[in-house]
């Protein structure tokens, strides 16, 4: 039974590393590149839930990765990332925004857009705004951070990156600025993100 579970967990971390690099290296989103991963380790073979590893797991491999391979450019990328994302948090302030995603959990490389959460009593709010500043949008859905169910996202480019908007009822706002249960900064507002910014900037 041992040698099943270290079969298992030998498997799991394999498709793990290989999964962040396909984060690291294309872009993949994380869903993308489990599925991806779990192909090239297991080919064809039917693949059990217990062998795929969770987002933590695979955060951890993307972390190693950039440091390993990108640690000459990863951190001037993210830095450069979290600058702006602070600067349209400070343009968007009316929506209570939250930076997400691997801007703010620091595994951000090149391929890495800017995810933000929105609040706002309808989701047309931020849409007129964004029409009235001229920005070119695109509407997609996202799947809501507590309970799933799909949220308007407004995605665009901006100073020539990548930029997701998920918009969310005033209501969700509470649910939002909760800590993680893992102890991980799940979502960062204005003051969190000038904080990250000026303690990497002081190292």
């Amino acid at each position: 039974m041992s040698n099943y579970t270290s079969n298992t967990d030998m498997l799991r971390a394999e498709i793990a590393a290989a999964a962040a690099r396909l984060i690291a290296e294309d872009g993949a989103d994380y869903a993308t590149a489990k599925r991806k991963a779990a192909r090239q380790v297991l080919g064809n073979a039917k693949i059990r839930g217990e062998i795929m590893p969770d987002n933590a797991q695979i955060e951890e491999e993307v972390r190693a990765y950039n440091q390993l391979f990108f640690s000459d450019t990863q951190p001037a990328r993210l830095l450069h990332l979290r600058k702006l994302a602070l600067r349209l948090m400070e343009e968007l302030a009316r929506f209570s925004p939250y930076l997400t995603g691997a801007v703010l959990n620091g595994t951000a490389g090149e391929h890495s857009d800017i995810h933000l959460q929105l609040f706002a009593e309808s989701p047309k709010d931020v849409e007129i705004y964004l029409i009235n500043k001229n920005v070119d949008f695109e509407v997609s859905e996202t799947a809501h951070f507590k309970h799933g169910e799909p949220v308007e996202t407004v995605s665009f480019m901006w100073q020539k990156e990548g930029v997701h908007l998920a918009l969310y009822e005033m209501d969700d706002l509470r649910g939002a600025v909760k800590g993680s249960t893992e102890g991980k900064i799940a979502r960062a507002g204005v003051d969190l993100v000038r904080t990250l910014i000026a303690e990497t900037e002081g190292t």
